[in-house]
């Protein structure tokens, strides 16, 4: 059984740039979501500020805008309140790796059960073209006129060295193989990191969809995503080298649900009653 995929179509007009590498990465989502059989009002998707996170309004699913970097705790927080959500973080490199680097930390550690989907550019889109954290070093962009001149955040070593129990990467310009690696890392239970690569047409000229393509190889069949050690080598594949796209590790883990014998029964909001007096109270509080 597959859901219908016009179920995901949003009426919301588009802004991204004609080519963008966002929407492959959008497609493919909405392939995947169909495939697993999953029904909008069963999905969430946040993001934080940027090009890659206005895909939350291109979706017909729950979504939730947070702040510049602050993608990941309003989508704990919602795993936790309803662990039989989906919840999907959606958002860009700098979003992810620079603004939001610490919360990717701590919850990890915490093998929450969310999906984070980074849709990794390696600049800045909607500030036009500064250099992001993963930005190669010595790269000229619209900031960095000298070239970058620092080392780029390796987002697959990072992840595998913090025990992150699924990693993987993937490139928008391979749809069938997309889809797969973003069905796998939804399914999975744990806290899953996908490295998405996804050419930025107008604002970054070297990582171009051609460049993306004359390096990118998929893993081997035979490749073993549990030895760690293995893993690690990939994590630093890079270039004109080579860059694997694949599962590059996972592990099975206990999540932080799992962990927690009080949100393993029934999501706390259901265990109490609810009226709408307590929304008002709730927002009172805010004003």
């Amino acid at each position: 059984m597959t859901t219908d995929i016009n179920l995901f179509n949003s009426m919301d007009e588009n802004a991204w740039c004609p080519g963008c590498g966002n929407f492959g990465i959008l497609n493919a989502l909405k392939e995947a979501l169909s495939e697993l059989d999953l029904k909008p009002h069963e999905v969430l998707i946040t993001s934080g500020i940027g090009q890659a996170a206005k895909l939350p309004h291109y979706i017909n699913v729950n979504g939730f805008n947070g702040l510049h970097g602050r993608a990941v705790p309003p989508a704990v927080g919602a795993k936790i309140a309803n662990k039989n959500l989906k919840v999907i973080v959606n958002t860009g490199d700098g979003d992810s790796y620079g603004e939001g680097g610490n919360h990717i930390i701590h919850n990890i550690r915490r093998n929450i059960d969310i999906t984070h989907f980074v849709h990794d550019n390696q600049i800045y889109g909607l500030t036009k073209g500064q250099g992001s954290p993963t930005t190669a070093k010595g790269q000229k962009t619209t900031l960095q006129l000298e070239g970058v001149k620092v080392d780029p955040f390796n987002p697959i070593s990072f992840a595998i060295s913090l025990g992150c129990s699924f990693v993987a990467r993937a490139f928008s310009g391979d749809k069938e193989h997309l889809v797969y690696v973003m069905k796998e890392a939804i399914k999975h239970k744990g806290y899953a990191l996908v490295d998405i690569l996804q050419p930025c047409v107008s604002f970054n000229k070297v990582n171009t969809y051609r460049w993306y393509k004359e390096r990118v190889y998929k893993l081997d069949k035979n490749y073993d995503c549990t030895n760690k050690e293995e893993a690690f080598k990939k994590a630093f594949e890079w270039g004109d080298e080579g860059i694997p796209i694949g599962i590059i590790y996972k592990e099975k883990k206990s999540t932080y649900i799992d962990r927690t014998p009080q949100l393993n029964s029934k999501p706390p909001l259901i265990n109490r009653e609810w009226k709408p007096v307590y929304a008002e109270k709730f927002m009172e509080d805010f004003i």
